[in-house]
C-alpha cells in the first residue's frame, strides 16, 4: 500500500473510504484553523476566504467575542430543549430579532436549527394561518434539501436527482432574472398566467422568494418586482415569505436584503450568519401569523440550542460595535469595481451584479459535455494562488463572493489581486 505523502492526501483517502460520495466538496483541502477572513489547511497552506462557509461567517472565523460567549454558556449548560425547560437566551434573541425585522408590525420569532427547517416551518405557519394548501416558489431559488424545501427549490441538478416523488401543491414561477431576459414585467405576467392556468390565488397559502438568489447566482430581484409581489400577496390574502438565509445579516448593505425594496414581508427566514457558524435558524413574522399554530405544532429537540443562542447574541453585538452593515457597502463597492474591470477586459465576463458585499460574476460559457465551466476553472486556479472561491448558478457558470465582512482593507486587496490573476490565467 502506498504511503500518503501529506496529511491532506491521507485524509482524502479516508474521506473516500468512509464518507458517502453524495456529499460534494468544492475544495480538496482540510481546514486546520481559521481566523477572520483567512483559513489554514492541515498542510500549512494559507487561503483568503471568499466563501465564508457559504455565507455563514459574516463576522469572520473564530471571532473572540463569539468564542467567549459560547464558552460562558457552556459553563452554564449546553442543552435543555426549550420545549422542556426554557432559558433566557432564547427569549432575548427572539426579542432582538423581532426588533430587527423590517416593518412596523408586531413580530414574533421561532428558533430552529437549519435553514431547511426555517423554510418548511414558515410554510407550515402560512398554511395554518390561511387554511390553504398551495405554495409558489421561483425558478433558480434554493430553500433547502429536506422534502418540502427541496420541492420548493428551483434547481434540479444536483439537488433533486431521483429523490422524488416530491410534495404536492408547490408551483414555480420565473424569477425576474433580467440578464436572461426575465424582466420585471415579463416575470409578473408569468405569475399571473400561473394563477390563471395552474393554481387560483385563493388556494395559495404562501409565496416564498429570495430577495437575492443565492445558489441561483446572486441575482437581486428588482425593487419594483418585490413591491408588486407585496401588493399581489396582500390583495389575495397570501403570506409573503422572504428567504433571507443567504442574503440576510448585513450581506447586502442592509440587515435584510428586502429592505432595499422598502417592503415588509409577512415572514422572514434566516440562518447561516445568525450564529456565526453554530447551527441556528429562525422564522420571524407578523405576530398574528406566527401565532396561528397551536402549542406543540412547532419546535425541535435542538431548536434554539443555548450555545447557538449565545453565539447569535454575540454576533448581533459585533454587528453593532463593528458597523458591519456599513462595512458591507464599502466591501461591495471595492469588489464590484474589481469585477467590472474584469468585465471590461474579458469578453467571457457576461454580467456583474449584486447588492453590497453579495456580488456575483456570470461568465459566457458553453463547455463541452463533461468539461468544467470557466467559473470552476477559475475556482481551481484561485485555490492554487491561496484564494477560496465558490461557483453558483444552474450551470455552475457564476462565481459568488461571500467574503467575511470583517476582512481588512489590505487583505481584501491581496485577495482581489489573486482573483484578477486567476481570471487572467484562465481567460487570457
Amino acid at each position: 500500500m502506498a504511503v500518503a505523502s501529506s496529511p491532506t492526501e491521507a485524509l482524502l483517502e479516508s474521506r473516500a473510504a468512509e464518507v458517502v460520495r453524495g456529499v460534494g466538496n468544492t475544495h480538496p483541502i482540510f481546514v486546520d484553523r481559521a481566523s477572520g477572513a483567512r483559513i489554514w489547511d492541515v498542510d500549512g497552506n494559507e487561503y483568503y476566504d471568499f466563501v465564508g462557509g457559504i455565507g455563514v461567517l459574516n463576522v469572520g472565523h473564530s471571532h473572540p467575542k463569539i468564542r467567549a460567549a459560547v464558552v460562558a454558556q457552556l459553563d452554564r449548560f449546553s442543552h435543555a430543549c426549550f420545549q422542556v425547560a426554557m432559558y433566557d437566551t432564547y427569549v432575548r434573541l427572539a426579542e432582538r430579532l423581532n426588533q430587527l425585522a423590517p416593518g412596523p408590525s408586531k413580530k414574533k420569532t421561532l428558533l430552529l436549527t437549519t435553514g431547511a427547517e426555517a423554510t418548511e416551518n414558515a410554510v407550515k405557519i402560512a398554511r395554518e394561518f390561511t387554511g390553504r394548501p398551495a405554495v409558489i416558489a421561483f425558478h433558480h431559488g434554493f430553500h433547502g434539501r429536506t422534502l418540502l424545501a427541496l420541492t420548493m427549490t428551483g434547481k434540479n441538478n444536483p439537488y433533486k436527482q431521483h429523490f422524488g416523488p416530491f410534495c404536492s401543491e408547490v408551483y414555480h414561477a420565473p424569477f425576474p432574472y433580467e440578464y436572461h431576459g426575465w424582466t420585471t414585467e415579463r416575470a409578473l405576467g408569468a405569475l399571473e398566467e400561473l394563477f390563471e392556468s395552474e393554481v387560483a390565488p385563493d388556494r395559495v397559502a404562501a409565496i416564498i422568494i429570495e430577495p437575492v438568489l443565492g445558489e441561483g447566482g446572486f441575482v437581486p430581484a428588482p425593487p419594483k418586482y418585490l413591491q408588486e409581489l407585496r401588493r399581489i400577496a396582500t390583495r389575495h390574502g397570501i403570506v409573503l415569505i422572504c428567504d433571507e438565509i443567504q442574503s440576510g445579516f448585513g450581506r447586502t448593505g442592509k440587515m435584510f436584503a428586502i429592505e432595499h425594496a422598502g417592503v415588509e414581508p409577512d415572514i422572514i427566514t434566516i440562518a447561516k450568519s445568525l450564529a456565526a457558524g453554530l447551527p441556528l435558524s429562525a422564522v420571524i413574522g407578523r405576530a398574528e401569523i406566527m401565532d396561528a399554530p397551536g402549542p406543540g405544532g412547532l419546535g425541535g429537540t435542538y431548536a434554539g440550542n443555548p450555545l447557538a443562542c449565545a453565539a447569535a447574541l454575540a454576533a448581533l453585538d459585533i454587528f453593532e460595535e463593528e458597523h458591519l452593515v456599513e462595512r458591507a457597502i464599502a466591501i461591495g463597492l471595492r469588489v464590484e469595481a474589481s469585477l467590472r474591470e474584469l468585465q471590461r477586459r474579458f469578453s467571457h465576463v457576461g454580467d456583474v451584479r449584486g447588492l453590497g458585499a453579495m456580488m456575483g460574476v456570470e461568465f459566457v460559457d458553453e463547455p463541452a459535455s463533461g468539461l468544467p465551466t470557466i467559473a470552476k476553472l477559475i475556482v481551481a486556479e484561485a485555490r492554487s494562488r491561496g484564494l477560496l472561491l465558490m461557483a453558483a448558478g444552474a450551470k455552475g457558470d457564476i462565481i459568488r463572493v461571500l467574503v467575511p465582512l470583517v476582512i481588512k482593507d489590505d487583505e481584501l486587496e491581496i485577495a482581489l489581486t489573486r482573483l484578477t490573476e486567476s481570471c487572467e490565467a484562465v481567460l487570457a
